[in-house]
């Protein structure tokens, strides 16, 4: 069997059928959600089921979920945190959390702390602890409010919002096999929030905007596909299909590191770190042989830098600079991640001879 295979499920998951068939239903309808006419509440009522399906995959109350552009929007609630809230970010975040670094660190108890429960880079599953009398322990410091990143994590790893103990959460569509560009912000119920854009006040004021009715509804089918395959246990599937792919790597290549393996990680993403081995050409290699995969997250696609995650968790820069991440899914089989393997033993073959 040829062709390309895609393993950079973490960079955006392929869509789902029941997402495609959603978003075009949704397009048909020709209402706008604000409006009190018939064909406002059908538009209406494609959001609010959207929400109910996300709600069930985050583990929260419908009312919680307030609808976005993607999950870097939904994170600008740190930016519009009241007056004299510092923000303390995990240094392995994602860079939509990180870019609201630069309001932490002037209070020796930090308000609110953001961090992600799964990283896209190595998988490895961070848990927030709970929180004590003081706050939520950060280091030395203390944060008062948890701002999670589940991006990566929903549909794919055990989590509920209800039982998080966050008082906020980001998500994004597309990692779940939904459309680009919209996603959610879970605000825990009761909390006040600057809204993230003012005008007519959609979402019960949180986010102003006609409602992205055929990406929302695009998302909620994605939501409910997802958590039925996590039922059904086919993510218990995939990991079996890493465990295959990191065995035959770190035979063939025995000082090649999977960053994180120790650890808890989620079940489809593989860090490979190839000290002296450039990530970007063993992307370019990989892309040439037929296989899609990445050097890191995918947000920072052009960037030609070391690993800051991989830094963060100790690695020098020559090793952070060497590394790539693969990622499958539910719809990968035993044949792609056996003819992966198989390409990049070939070309780290070839990439030695050069260097002998």
């Amino acid at each position: 069997m040829t062709g390309r295979v895609y393993l950079d499920w973490n960079a955006t998951a392929p869509i789902r059928p029941e997402a495609r068939e959603a978003v075009l239903s949704a397009l048909d309808a020709v209402g706008n959600p604000s409006s009190v006419h018939a064909e406002g509440r059908a538009a209406k009522a494609l959001v609010e089921k959207a929400r109910e399906q996300v709600a069930l995959l985050a583990g929260c109350n419908p009312v919680e979920v307030v609808f976005t552009s993607g999950a870097t929007e939904a994170a600008a609630v740190l930016a519009n945190l009241p007056d004299g809230h510092d923000v303390l970010v995990d240094p392995t975040a994602h860079d939509c959390l990180l870019a609201h670094w630069r309001m932490g660190g002037a209070r020796p108890d930090g308000h609110t702390l953001a961090m992600g429960l799964a990283n896209s880079e190595t998988g490895v599953v961070t848990e927030p602890g709970a929180k004590g009398a003081d706050g939520w322990e950060y280091g030395a410091r203390r944060a008062d409010f948890l701002l999670l990143d589940v991006v990566q994590a929903v549909g794919r790893i055990p989590f509920a919002f209800s039982w998080s103990g966050a008082d906020f959460a980001i998500l994004s569509a597309h990692k779940v096999g939904g459309p680009k560009g919209v996603g959610a912000l879970i605000v825990r119920d009761g909390l006040d929030i600057t809204p993230l854009s003012l005008g007519g006040g959609q979402e019960k004021g949180r986010r102003s905007g006609t409602e992205n009715v055929a990406g929302i509804a695009g998302f909620g089918a994605a939501a409910a596909a997802a958590l039925a395959d996590q039922d059904a246990g086919r993510w218990e599937q995939v990991a079996v299909l890493r465990d295959r792919l990191e065995q035959r790597i770190c035979e063939s290549s025995p000082e090649t590191v999977v960053a994180g393996r120790d650890a808890r990680r989620l079940p489809n993403t593989t860090c490979l770190v190839t000290a002296g081995w450039k990530g970007e050409t063993q992307v370019m290699q990989m892309d040439l042989a037929g296989f899609a995969v990445s050097a890191g997250s995918a947000c920072s696609s052009g960037k030609v830098r070391a690993s800051r995650v991989l830094q963060a968790m100790g690695y020098d820069e020559t090793a952070a600079a060497s590394a790539i991440r693969v990622s499958i899914g539910v719809t990968t089989t035993m044949d792609e991640v056996d003819r992966f393997a198989e390409a990049w033993i070939a070309a780290r073959a070839r990439q030695r001879a050069r260097a002998a």
